[in-house]
């Protein structure tokens, strides 16, 4: 039986990624694992493209699944321009409920200077709350992916570990977060640097799920320390009550950077200097993924962290 949440990568191997339909030479860089977006090739320049839902938040799903999509386009180094929306309503809804997520997506895509160019709403049998799914694309010249990192490469967090998943677990104490679930900002000052081979967003499994589909993809290991992450106070009271891993906890709004070595001081000044937080926590290594614990254990990572969120959800169902 699958759990909540993210499938296994062998799963999505064996019954998504080996089902593509017809193959095109247009598609510069197909469905993944740890990827991001795709690129489709136009002949001058390229057009990214991603999808996202928002299932685990019935409160701002509007505002978040806007820019969970819209950050996995801006990983690419480049700003997100156009959006289609896909909002699916359990029976009982209310207009009311259909009004909340389209004023969140309405002022999430202002925000972000994204236009709204589609989608489809429906009323759909059998959910429990409402499903929220966002596409996003935009035309670009060039582009980083997060299967681009190289060994040796410092790696670089941005804001905290947990920001989506204090947001959907903190209530009202955690409202003042909402507008920090966006790494377009960073993404794009980061890519201006010069210094980066490669960016990856942390969702679902958080700062240490982020890093394990970065080194997969890139064909690497890493070694980070816990104690250079930096986690928000409040998301270690929640962690601390509930007893989650803020490492393995949903983190829209933190943005991993593989940077080259001898640059990776630059990308951080870059980012401080425009404004954003940024810690080198580690490296990039040419096997095994660790993480060095606060108490100093050695945690060796050998499968897709589950995320803490859908740990906490699948119990309470």
């Amino acid at each position: 039986m699958l759990g909540l949440g993210k499938l296994p990568s062998g799963v999505l191997e064996r019954y998504v990624l080996g089902r593509l339909g017809a193959p095109s030479g247009d598609v510069a860089l197909g469905p993944r694992v740890g990827v991001d977006f795709a690129t489709i090739n136009l002949g001058k320049g390229y057009l990214i493209v991603s999808s996202d839902p928002v299932t685990g938040s019935s409160e701002h799903a509007g505002w978040i699944a806007v820019h969970v999509s819209a950050n996995d386009v801006a990983t690419s180094g480049n700003p997100p321009r156009y959006l289609q929306m896909v909002i699916l309503l359990p029976e009982d809804s209310s207009v009311r409920t259909l009004s909340r997520i389209t004023s969140e997506v309405d002022r999430a895509a202002r925000t972000l200077g994204l236009s709204v160019v589609g989608g489809h709403t429906e009323v759909t049998p059998g959910l429990r709350r409402p499903i929220v799914c966002a596409t996003c694309f935009t035309y670009a010249e060039t582009y980083v992916s997060a299967d681009q990192a190289k060994v040796g490469d410092s790696i670089v967090l941005t804001k905290m570990a947990g920001l989506e998943g204090t947001v959907i677990l903190g209530g009202a104490s955690a409202r003042r977060l909402l507008g920090s679930l966006s790494v377009v900002g960073e993404a794009i000052e980061a890519y201006r640097s010069g210094g980066v081979h490669a960016m990856h967003d942390c969702t679902e499994g958080g700062v240490l799920g982020a890093l394990c589909e970065m080194a997969k993809s890139s064909h690497l290991g890493f070694r980070v320390y816990e104690e250079k992450i930096p986690v928000h106070p409040l998301t270690r009271r929640l962690s601390a009550k509930l007893k989650l891993d803020p490492l393995r906890l949903i983190s829209s709004g933190s943005l991993l950077i593989a940077a080259k070595p001898a640059k990776a001081d630059q990308v951080v000044s870059k980012l401080r200097s425009k404004g954003y937080s940024a810690t080198i926590i580690g490296r990039f290594t040419r096997e095994h993924m660790v993480v060095v614990r606060s108490n100093g254990a050695h945690e060796q990572i050998r499968s897709e962290p589950v995320d803490e969120l859908w740990r906490l959800l699948e119990h309470r169902v």
